[in-house]
């Protein structure tokens, strides 16, 4: 087919992808999107955060019924199976696509189906789904692929017993028991969903504790309600094989232990979709996971091929894959972007209760010899968590002891990923205007769970002398 040149082409409709066909499509470019699984979105719509927090969702929906002794009668009698909880999602997803799909039709942007490789460090070969093929070309790349889950060459992921990430979601009935190998934040996320709706859950984790990049109280108190819930958590234990049988899966492990569940979960890791690219020819190098390097601006070793998102690897979320790929296209076309859209990124973790951090731990301030202070507000002591009945968790504020400058906001509880752009309001502000103060001094809506930001800074400054 006659070949089409474009200012920008972006291969992948991720958040990444996305974000930067959006802003260089605003700043007046030509732009095309290569994607090799319509309907667009890519992982994140349709295998990933989007299918995982309807089915969280809807699973919090049910649970919440079925405990009401107000609704017990009249409600559920028992939980819905895995499959009815995981339909839910078609019409979120079917939402996003077709809201997406919107974004691309006004903004002028051409949508190719098909699997890009680079033929030159200017031109992109497109093959389909039928075996047709085309060239397109452009002075400048975003390569915004994704990842998948890592697959270790000696499990038998096509074994029926034998999950994923992506595979997970297909499951045909609730198991009785599941031993998820990995406990980094999607192992801790469907360990929590899993036990909600009674399935007994293995967490195995192959590291000290639980998110161990995440403050130390909000690691302790995660693996003290995930146990609470039931949820049996093995730490630094490394798997030596997996063994699948007709009626479950035995997880043997280096120390000697055996684990027998109706199936296994395996997440551990990603790679990131850089097979048959074309990347390595141009002087890009991949990393042992599929990974791009990029420099602070997202650029790979040629300059005009940018990469953002899972395919760089972390922080690995859809919030920042999207600004990484806004930032991306302003800097191909302007050459600079404002670098505060990329810098303290909050992490959401959808575990149950949620988790969501920005800023700075205890342990990185104690290391950097920084005299800072905490505040915190205990959820069980707020009107509006005791109205809602959930009341486990703890707004924690992090501030330095001179200047009450906000160094790290940590929240566990409900509404986690909410809570937590209140403090980043404030943390993003001049040193001047980032100070605990504004909770001091600003009236909240009584009863709100914002009311923490008050009461942790208020408990913070009593600390002082």
């Amino acid at each position: 087919m006659k070949d089409q040149k474009y200012d920008i082409i972006v291969i992948g409709s991720g958040p990444g992808g996305e974000g930067a066909a959006m802003q260089a499509a605003k700043l007046g470019k030509s732009v095309a999107m290569v994607e090799r699984d319509l309907p667009i979105g890519g992982g994140c719509t349709h295998r990933g955060t989007i299918p995982s927090k309807a089915l969280r969702h809807a699973i919090f929906q049910a649970t919440t019924l079925l405990n009401n002794k107000l609704f017990r009668d009249a409600a559920l009698s028992r939980l819905p199976e895995f499959p009815e909880l995981r339909r839910t999602a078609a019409s979120v997803i079917e939402k996003q696509v077709e809201m997406r799909m919107g974004f691309y039709d006004r903004n002028g942007v051409d949508i190719f189906k098909g699997t890009g490789s680079f033929v030159d460090s200017n031109t992109l070969k497109i093959i389909d789904e039928f075996g047709g093929k085309r060239t397109i070309e452009a002075g400048a790349f975003v390569v915004s692929t994704g990842s998948r889950p890592y697959r270790p060459k000696d499990i038998e992921f096509n074994h029926g017993r034998v999950f994923d990430s992506d595979t997970i979601l297909d499951l045909s009935e609730t198991p009785r028991s599941i031993t998820i190998y990995g406990a980094g934040v999607v192992g801790c996320e469907y360990a929590s969903m899993f036990r909600n709706i009674g399935s007994k859950v293995n967490l195995v984790n192959t590291r000290d504790q639980l998110l161990e990049f995440l403050d130390d109280e909000i690691c302790d108190a995660l693996s003290y309600h995930l146990r609470d819930r039931g949820v049996l958590i093995r730490n630094r234990e490394e798997y030596d094989r997996v063994e699948p049988t007709d009626d479950g899966v035995i997880l043997h492990l280096k120390s000697g232990k055996q684990i027998k569940t109706d199936i296994l979960f395996w997440a551990a890791g990603r790679s990131g979709n850089t097979d048959g690219m074309g990347l390595e020819p141009l002087g890009i190098e991949i990393n042992s996971r599929g990974q791009i390097p990029v420099n602070e601006d997202f650029q790979s070793a040629v300059p005009h091929i940018y990469a953002v998102g899972d395919v760089i690897g972390p922080p690995a979320l859809a919030s920042a894959a999207y600004v990484q790929g806004r930032y991306a296209a302003h800097h191909m076309i302007h050459g600079s972007c404002e670098r505060a859209m990329i810098e303290e990124i909050p992490s959401g973790i959808y575990t149950s209760p949620e988790i969501s951090c920005l800023g700075k731990t205890e342990r990185e301030l104690t290391a950097e010899g920084v005299p800072y202070e905490v505040g915190h507000s205990i959820f069980k002591s707020l009107a509006r968590a005791q109205i809602t009945g959930q009341t486990v968790g703890m707004l924690k504020l992090l501030f330095h002891r001179e200047s009450l400058q906000l160094l790290g906001i940590h929240c566990f509880g409900a509404n986690a990923s909410e809570i937590i752009h209140i403090g980043q309001a404030i943390m993003s502000q001049p040193a001047e205007h980032n100070t605990l103060m504004y909770f001091v001094n600003s009236t909240f809506n009584y009863p709100t769970m914002a009311e923490a930001y008050r009461v942790a800074a208020l408990n913070g400054l009593n600390r002082l002398f």
